[in-house]
């Protein structure tokens, strides 16, 4: 359908029109922040104010907010260059993403690792149906992962990436500091919070994306991420399920990945890949730690030219490919 109106100014500002989507976004998010700066002027029923604060950002938009930053981060939505700036700048630090972190860390390390040794946020050592194991991994990362990450990229060479870091979490941090002299409660629920929130939730996502890893040959991508189709949350958040898709074409437009799988199934099929039909990663993530088996093999679904499994023997193969991995 052709833009008309104001949506035909918006487009033009973008490479790809089908992503006027994410401008709409980008305003409703603005507008949560605005709701956000409010609460520091809140003198009475802060409390319950931020409890409502906090239910229309994360039930509203938060899921959504990410995926945008995912998609934005792999393709540049804006022409002008001054406005690549808005997302990760302005809007990000009200959704628990501190500026450049989430680009440094998942373009320029994970989808160059791939989940295998060299990446700082695999999951391949671990037992990944063990609460304990993701526990160790969540605490792993929020405690060491950015010194880790900076060091990686130190290492590597990539000074770019290694001072968009740098300047990054500082420039965020430092603000909070000054913001929690001011109103340490807004600051709190407005930066601080969302930051540990937001970060436990992207460490879910990533090890119910990568939990299954076939111990045989860790690289190949169709054995070690999943699928989800047919979810709510692929309709909300950009078809992020096809994550296999995405890890083998990372610049593929989002409206584009359910087609690209479906046009491949037999590939799938044939590569013994894992999907799941009505669950999304982070219920994946919670029926492992949960120990529910029986749910996911209800939930897999029977691939064209792949083995014919009943659910104990889909149970038993998952169960091989959750294995900790020698990196």
């Amino acid at each position: 359908m052709e833009a008309t109106g104001l949506n035909r100014h918006l487009v033009a500002l973008l490479h790809d029109p089908r992503d006027l989507v994410f401008v709409h976004l980008i305003i409703g998010c603005a507008f949560v922040g605005c709701l956000g700066v409010g609460l520091f002027f809140v003198n009475t029923w802060f409390w319950p104010l931020s409890v409502a604060y906090l239910l229309f950002w994360g039930l509203g938009y938060l899921d959504r907010f990410i995926l945008m930053l995912h998609c934005t981060s792999h393709r540049a939505l804006f022409k002008p260059a001054w406005m690549k700036h808005i997302i990760p700048w302005v809007i990000g630090p009200f959704f628990g993403q501190t500026p450049q972190t989430y680009v440094v860390h998942h373009i320029g390390m994970h989808h160059i690792e791939d989940n295998l040794g060299g990446d700082l946020s695999t999951t391949m050592r671990y037992q990944r149906d063990s609460l304990l194991g993701w526990l160790h991994y969540l605490g792993s990362f929020l405690t060491v992962g950015l010194l880790k990450l900076a060091m990686y990229h130190w290492k590597k060479g990539s000074k770019k990436m290694f001072w968009r870091l740098l300047v990054g979490e500082g420039a965020f941090w430092a603000m909070v500091a000054v913001l929690a002299m001011v109103n340490w409660q807004a600051t709190l629920v407005v930066f601080a919070g969302p930051v540990l929130l937001v970060r436990t939730l992207m460490m879910a996502g990533n090890w119910g994306q990568h939990a299954f890893i076939d111990p045989r040959d860790p690289a190949e991508t169709y054995r070690s991420s999943i699928t989800c189709i047919n979810t709510r949350y692929n309709v909300r958040c950009f078809n992020d399920g096809y994550h296999t898709v995405h890890h083998h074409k990372p610049r593929l437009h989002y409206t584009e990945m359910p087609g690209a799988y479906e046009t491949t199934r037999e590939a799938y099929g044939a590569a013994d890949a894992i999907v799941f039909d009505g669950i999304d990663f982070f219920q994946v993530w919670a029926l492992l730690m949960l120990g529910q088996k029986k749910a996911l093999a209800r939930r897999f679904v029977r691939l064209p030219g792949a083995p014919n499994r009943t659910d104990d023997e889909v149970i038993a193969m998952m169960n091989s490919r959750l294995t900790p991995i020698a990196a």
